[in-house]
Formats: structure tokens, sequence, C-alpha cells
């Protein structure tokens, strides 16, 4: 029996012992109520994805085809018509993700207003984001059931019983719109207890993998702006262990952790390490320090501090501000042994900050960590941050140089300019842009890409086609050939607002709730009805 049928039956049964006070209960309407909400509380929804995340990495671990990707979301809405686009266009959400950005929440979801990526808004917001991505989501759910019931009950009116075991098929093996989320937990908010408290908030929203950076809270900026401080190792496991404790805290065992490394482009530090003998985390830590090695205490000024490291007396380069400076072209090597170490201590997925997309540059890196942890594995940041354009025709430029390829028609410093669109090197660079992400998840470890804020640009760049006519000469046809016209001939369900807010799952329900008393929004006089 399917479990359509099966949870019919299963209501039904219950009716029957609950006797004449639930004689207008219908099995069937219960039925669909049920199904369409798939997770009772978010914390099943942490636990489902987490299982979800931990099957897709087993399944890169022995194909690195089987890379997973997402997009950055900022509001609810636009994770819903994220995964509704992956299913009408894909058919199945498999291996697509959502990602929750701090840069999106500080520039749109605070309430001081527009924020840069410093760590200045409110903590609550991102679980607030979390919990209300997946009731867009969950609504997603509900939504799209309702019309398989709606059709459901058409086939049953036209006596096509192939047609209704059709739909009932469909409906037993319906997948979910509810993919796991990479949430953005910036440095933490504070020390290891800030982190675990808000860890806890995050999970207990639907969250099954958090990523942390391992900055300075209180300094902490944006992955690709200057004046980046990082903190010791023991510092940064102290938080990664924060929030394993809370993933377990909260039953969901297999939840994931993502360490983000910012040591490429970071060349401070708050603190010198603590350290008990040579060689130790600390020590190693240190050893990155810029200064000079000391022999006598007439070389040490006031205020002044003194560690040994490598068996000799370094005076570390103290800045103006209290920071400590690390020597030049020592970022790759922190960067290793950040992730080394991090692996080694419960995480479970690595993000590496670069300064440009270059699978070289990563793979460098990655093999270098493979050495130790051979199944590591990266989140990578395909960022908007980045000038692709000009980053890709920059790397073909190089490559064709460096085999003594004429390139004397082409300017490398103004290779963003659209006369080099249609060019050799143009089109190629956009073949390997295209390729960017199978090469990067083949060569270089990246099991999961991601862009941070795509949505955020679509939007201003929507906005802005809009705008220009709408207020322009255009008038009334900048929206309807800009965007309703299109919307009609791609399908997209918004084209119909009301039934994607709600109104026909709220017209269904009325008549389960009333009966024929049922006052229904959806009649002849509804304008939907324009839409087919």
């Amino acid at each position: 029996m399917s479990d359509y049928r099966s949870t019919i039956e299963h209501i039904a049964k219950l009716r029957e012992q609950m006797g004449d006070s639930w004689r207008d209960i219908q099995p069937e309407y219960a039925a669909r109520m049920k199904l369409q909400n798939r997770f009772n509380t978010h914390l099943d929804i942490a636990k489902y994805n987490a299982g979800i995340m931990r099957k897709d990495m087993a399944e890169y671990d022995a194909d690195s085809s089987k890379y997973t990707q997402s997009l950055g979301c900022w509001h609810g809405f636009i994770g819903q018509q994220k995964l509704i686009s992956i299913k009408k266009h894909f058919g199945k959400t498999d291996k697509r993700y959502l990602y929750l950005s701090g840069w999106m929440v500080a520039a749109l979801r605070s309430e001081f207003g527009p924020l840069p990526d410093q760590s200045m808004h409110e903590k609550t917001v991102v679980a607030d984001l979390i919990r209300e991505l997946y009731t867009f989501l969950k609504q997603a759910d509900a939504w799209e059931l309702n019309h398989l019931f709606r059709a459901l009950d058409d086939a049953r009116e036209a006596g096509d019983s192939a047609k209704e075991n059709e739909i009932i098929d469909k409906i037993d093996n319906y997948e979910t719109h509810v993919v796991p989320i990479i949430a953005d937990i910036d440095a933490g908010f504070g020390n290891a207890e800030a982190t675990y408290l808000l860890a806890k908030k995050l999970i207990e929203a639907g969250a099954c993998c958090i990523q942390i950076e391992n900055q300075v809270s209180d300094e902490k900026q944006c992955g690709h702006q200057d004046g980046k401080v990082t903190v010791p190792h023991e510092d940064f496991l102290a938080k990664i262990r924060a929030c394993r404790y809370a993933f377990l805290e909260l039953g969901i065992d297999d939840g994931v952790i993502v360490a983000r490394t910012d040591s490429l482009g970071a060349g401070l530090t708050k603190q010198i390490a603590v350290t008990t003998e040579p060689g130790d985390l600390g020590d190693q830590y240190n050893a990155f320090l810029d200064g000079e090695y000391i022999d006598s205490t007439d070389q040490i000024e006031n205020g002044d501090v003194v560690i040994k490291s490598n068996g000799k007396l370094l005076k570390p380069k103290r800045l103006r501000s209290g920071l400590f400076q690390f020597k030049a072209g020592t970022g790759e090597d922190r960067v290793v042994l950040d992730c080394i170490t991090s692996l080694q201590n419960g995480a479970d997925l690595l993000w590496i900050e670069t300064e440009k997309p270059h699978v070289g540059q990563i793979a460098g890196m990655v093999n270098r960590i493979k050495e130790v942890v051979p199944n590591a594995k990266l989140v990578y940041n395909n960022s908007p941050s980045f000038n692709w354009t000009l980053n890709f025709r920059q790397q073909v430029f190089d490559a064709w140089e460096k085999e003594g390829k004429d390139v004397s028609a082409y300017d490398r410093a103004g290779l963003m300019n659209e006369k080099y669109d249609d060019t050799e090197l143009g089109k190629l660079a956009d073949e390997w842009c295209q390729n960017f992400q199978r090469d990067a998840s083949r060569e270089a470890g990246v099991f999961h890409h991601l862009i941070t804020l795509p949505t955020y640009h679509t939007a201003a760049l929507s906005t802005d086609n809009l705008a220009k006519g709408y207020f322009g000469d255009e008038g009334m046809l900048a929206y309807v050939a800009g965007v309703q016209r299109k919307e009609i001939r791609q399908g997209i369900a918004t084209v119909k607002h009301q039934d994607m807010a709600g109104s026909n799952i709220g017209d269904d329900h009325k008549e389960y709730f009333a009966g024929d008393a049922a006052l229904k929004a959806g009649g002849k006089d509804n304008t939907m009805n324009q839409f087919g």
C-alpha cells in the first residue's frame, strides 16, 4: 500500500476509535495536511539534512564529479524560488543547497540598516533567517503538493484511474524543497561560550552545517578586504569544539562543521599564542611572527614583548594598534597548518578564502593538506568580489605567454574591455570560467561550490532594468515585456502570485474545516484565472 493510501487508512482507523465526535473529520483531508508538512520541527530538518550532507560527502570521496553547489539567499522567498526553479529545470534537488551569507545578513537584514561585513549585526538575525528560509521551503512543499492533490481530485472526477495512480505515485515519491543550508556564523560573535550559544540557535532553526572562521571576533573583516586579524589555533579549535557540543546536545550527531581560514590574506594576529614546549601548536603559530632575534636586553625598549622561539629570543614586530605582524610570504604555510589542525580537531570541511579563482593555487594548498589528511575537502567561495572576466582572461593571457604564443594583440591590464568579448582569448577564458567548478572539484578537492551573494546582485540588476524602463519612455510595457510576459512564457510560478502565497491552500483548508459553507477566494472572479 502506498504512503498516501496508508496514511489515509491510519487516520480512518483513528477516527473510528474516537467515535461520533470525529464524524466530520475526513481522513483524506487530514492525510493531505500531514503530508504537506514533512518536518514537525526545525531540529527534524537539521537532522534530515545532516544525513544528506554526509551522504553527499561520501559520494564525492568516491567520485569527485559529484560535487555540490549553492547560491546565497537573503530572504526566505528568494531561497524558495531558487529551489522551485531547480526542481522545475532539473526534476530534483540532489546536491543543491542554500548558503546563508554573513555578508548579506549584515548588508540587508540588520535593524541598524546596511552594515559592512564586520559582525556588527545582531547575532539572532542569522538564526532568524535560517528559520525564515525553512518556513518558505516548507510552504513550497505544501504549495506543490496542493497542486498534486487538486490534480488527483480532477482525475477521480474524470474517472481516470490510471492518472489517479500516476499522481499518487508522484505524491508517494515526492522530493522536498527542504535542502541543507550552510550557515555562516562569522567568527563566532565572541568567546567560545558565545559561539556555542549562537550555534545552538542556528541548529534549532534548522542548520545542519555551520561555517566558522579563524578571524578575531571583534576585528572581523570581509574575507576579500584588508585588515584581517587571525587568532591562535587553540582559540579557534575551542570554537570548533563549541559548535560540535552544540550539535551533540541537540541530537544532531552528524552535524557538519566548516572551518574557514583567512590566513592567506591576513597579515596580523591579535595575540601571541601560548606555548609550553618547542614544536607545539602555539610555537608553530609564533614561528610565523615577524620581528628580530636579539641577544641582549639592551635591545629591548620600553613596552617591547619578547618570546623564546627556535631556541632564541624573538622581539615580535608590534604595530601601534597593539597587533602583531606575520612575516611576509607566510600566508600559504599558515593556511595549510590552519586546515590540517582544524581537520585533526573536529572540523569536517575546509574553506580557504583566496584572492582570486585559480585552480592551480587552490590545488597547491589542498595537495599539501592531503599529504596529512587524505580525504580533505573544501567548500569554496565563488565570490562576486572577484572580477571573474578579468581573472580568467589574464589567466589565459599568462598561459599563452608562457607557451610562447603571440599575445601582442591583447592589453593584459585592459582585458575587461568589451572589444575582447569575441576574440579567441575571450572565448577561451569563458570556457575556463564555465569549467571552473568541475576542474576545481577534480583537481583541488572542492566538494561544495557556492556564490555568497548572487541574489544581492540579481535583485539590484533586475530592479535597475525595471526602473529604467518603467519611469522612462517604456512605462507599463517595461513591466509587461520585461517581467510578466517572460514569467508566463518561462513558466515562472510567481505569475500566479496569489497561488504562490498560499491562496489555493487556504481555500482547500477552508473547505476541510467548513465544508460547503466555506467562503473561498478562487472563484470565477479571481483575476489569477487569466493565467490559465
